[in-house]
């Protein structure tokens, strides 16, 4: 974990509403899509779901999420031709230490 590309990735509000999302995925997005389907959200969340709960336009959505996985605290999976996010908790425990150590 580089802590500066971290701050970086932290810098914007959309990200960082992102990050809460992506926290509590059944307070903010329906799973019942995805039960459906045979998956949940512990495969994380559809692209396509957060572009329409944060009314960006999907390429500007696609470079966030980008940004936050390039800094580590996200991952993906591509099941088919859908891209799903969710949180990487060991990379954000990490940086929270880091942040309380070193800081």
């Amino acid at each position: 974990m580089d802590p500066l590309t971290v701050h970086k990735a932290l810098a914007n509000p959309a990200r960082l509403q992102f990050l809460r999302w992506l926290k509590t995925p059944a307070e903010y997005f329906d799973e019942s899509a995805y039960l459906r389907q045979g998956l949940g959200f512990h495969i994380g969340v559809c692209v396509g779901d957060i572009q329409a709960r944060s009314g960006l336009s999907q390429s500007v959505v696609s470079g966030y999420l980008q940004t936050l996985k390039d800094a580590g605290l996200l991952e993906s999976e591509r099941i088919g031709k859908w891209t799903y996010y969710r949180r990487n908790e060991q990379a954000i425990a990490a940086y929270a230490a880091y942040v309380r150590d070193e800081l």
